[in-house]
């Protein structure tokens, strides 16, 4: 019951979906255009130094003072701005934080924090859904609408948040965490799926696929798609967890970790 995409459906005022927002507000971002070749660009050029930092902050526990600021600074952007959201322009199909790319900064905040194996393996899984939204967004607002800005600051922290971490910092998974990621990932889609049926929304594209095409497309109707994306899923996280289980890889940051 899991998708492959995770993100926000564009939608009309009165909340319904739409291509593009009406009169007024900025049409929604097309693949691969200057707003979304800018974005990318961003995501490439950022990579390579969270991967240094990462392996600069080897060892250093879970106090380590410069992670934790950085846990800080997802936390206050992504609380800011889903304040904002929720206050200014609230829609119960788009401001409620039950995407996975919300529950995923929220996670990489925490996970910065704690260097929590569960919550660095989260990140690291959720990464895969975060990935295919930032390849093929599903956003209504374009640069320099603020749900544009919030779309792209919170993914790609939250893409790069793993790089430091298991990539860098070695903070890897085990097939423990492989298990438990999967079981809390079905938890939200269980509820999240109710929700959805109760208020008429479509997060996590649980309900119906996006309108804009994604690779939920090759996984034929629904419900049959949230079983092939569970299964691919399944398949994609274990071969992500293999090499470190098999190479013996593991962080040295134990104390107060679990």
């Amino acid at each position: 019951m899991v998708p492959v995409t995770s993100e926000r459906e564009p939608r009309t005022s009165s909340g319904t979906p739409s291509a593009a927002r009406g009169s007024g507000i900025l049409a929604s971002v097309p693949a691969f255009g200057p707003s979304h070749l800018v974005m990318l660009a961003v995501f490439a050029v950022g990579l390579w130094p969270a991967y240094r930092l990462g392996v600069a902050r080897r060892g250093h526990g879970a106090h380590d003072p410069v992670t934790r600021a950085l846990a800080g600074l997802v936390a206050a952007l992504g609380v800011g701005l889903a304040a904002y959201d929720v206050l200014a322009r609230f829609d119960v199909g788009v401001s409620l934080p039950l995407h996975l790319s919300d529950l995923a900064w929220i996670t990489a905040a925490l996970a910065l924090w704690t260097r929590s194996r569960l919550l660095v393996a989260l990140t690291w899984f959720w990464g895969v859904l975060t990935l295919q939204a930032v390849l093929t967004p599903s956003l209504g607002e374009d640069f320099p609408d603020p749900r544009y800005l919030a779309f792209w600051a919170l993914h790609l922290l939250s893409l790069w948040t793993p790089v430091l971490l298991v990539l860098g910092a070695r903070v890897t998974p085990r097939w423990q965490e492989y298990r438990l990621a999967f079981v809390v990932t079905l938890a939200w889609a269980v509820v999240v799926y109710g929700f959805n049926r109760l208020a008429g929304t479509n997060y996590g594209y649980l309900v119906r696929k996006p309108a804009g095409g994604s690779a939920l497309d090759l996984f034929g109707p629904w419900p049959v798609y949230l079983v092939v994306a569970a299964v691919v899923l399944a398949g994609l996280w274990a071969v992500m967890t293999w090499p470190w289980v098999r190479s013996g890889s593991t962080d040295r940051l134990t104390p107060g970790r679990p």
